[in-house]
């Protein structure tokens, strides 16, 4: 008899009146908006605009769950394509099926636009994304919880996950694979806002300990599933991204330290920052315009001049006498 287990729902969906509301969706929901205030608040932190972060992610988000997408639909081709199968499916993306690894790449791709439309580097905003990015993994990876999905090996543990009976699917007690990657992912996140502290990390070079941390997590995690996946030279594919996405990564942290150690000062420079100094420039040239000539004169020379007129126009018989001796 199992004393202890971790229970899978019973159902992914709520109905809410008509309305469906998928586990999978709202996990990913969740992690996407927490991540949006955590990188709103790290780029102001490190000098940038508020609002910045957004218009940034308006581009990034649609790419990254398009790249998502993609990767899984490929690797996975034989879900959604071949006998007995319907091409529609690979659109239903709220019935799960997201790979991390194409999200990043595309994602990267809209951040980059984004970053070029505002006017700043790819590297800060990357360095400011990454423990917010891990966070984000942490709480949409429940996605799979609701879903019962990419369990890992049986197991009598007391935290391991029961499985109910249903498509391509055996009832059981298997590893939480969800629960552990998740866990990582937070610890993940821990450990790239100590080490952009205690190291100043900068250039981009954040982001790389994230993708490095993350990939080392997932290829003991990726060993562990059962799930149907391709395999090269007996080990399943994303154990290989894994294993070469961590090797990039640690490449880049070694020479991006070596050709630009330290950290951005600036990371978002004000665009109209000679804009001020034009408009000082513009309104003196229109104040030496209106202002009378007269004004740098000696005013008590100005002052007996105007008397002096004054006293011709108004004493006509002096100006008589004068004429007459002339």
């Amino acid at each position: 008899m199992d004393l202890a287990y971790i229970p899978s729902p019973s159902t992914g969906v709520l109905h809410l009146g008509p309305l469906p509301l998928r586990g999978y969706a709202f996990a990913i929901l969740v992690g996407l908006f927490i991540a949006l205030w955590i990188v709103n608040r790290r780029w102001v932190a490190r000098g940038g605009k508020p609002g910045t972060t957004t218009d940034i992610a308006v581009w990034a988000v649609p790419f990254g769950l398009v790249g998502g997408r993609l990767y899984h639909v490929i690797t996975d081709y034989e879900l959604y394509f071949g006998e007995g199968r319907n091409w529609v499916d690979a659109f239903k993306i709220w019935e799960g099926g997201l790979g991390i690894w194409g999200a990043v790449a595309l994602g990267a791709v809209g951040a980059w636009i984004g970053c070029r439309r505002r006017g700043i580097a790819l590297p800060p905003y990357a360095d400011a994304l990454a423990p917010a990015l891990a966070i984000a993994q942490a709480f949409g990876r429940w996605g799979n919880w609701f879903n019962q999905e990419l369990y890992g090996k049986p197991t009598d543990l007391p935290w391991a996950l029961k499985i109910s009976e249903g498509p391509n699917r055996e009832a059981g007690l298997y590893h939480p694979t969800f629960l552990y990657e998740s866990l990582w992912c937070l610890g993940v996140a821990a450990l790239v806002i100590w080490a952009e502290r205690r190291f100043r990390l900068g250039h981009g070079r954040v982001f790389a300990l994230y993708v490095a941390a993350y990939c080392a997590g997932r290829a003991w995690i990726e060993y562990m599933r059962v799930d149907e996946a391709h395999h090269i030279l007996g080990l399943r594919l994303n154990l290989w991204t894994a294993m070469i996405v961590f090797v990039l990564a640690v490449v880049y942290l070694v020479v991006s330290s070596r050709v630009r150690p330290g950290r951005e000062e600036i990371v978002e420079p004000e665009k109209d920052s000679a804009a001020p100094e034009k408009d000082a420039d513009a309104s003196k040239k229109d104040v030496d315009a209106e202002e009378p000539a007269g004004d740098d004169s000696d005013p008590v020379a100005v002052t007996a001049e105007a008397a002096g007129t004054a006293e011709k126009a108004e004493d006509p018989v002096s100006g008589a006498a004068k004429d007459g001796r002339g």
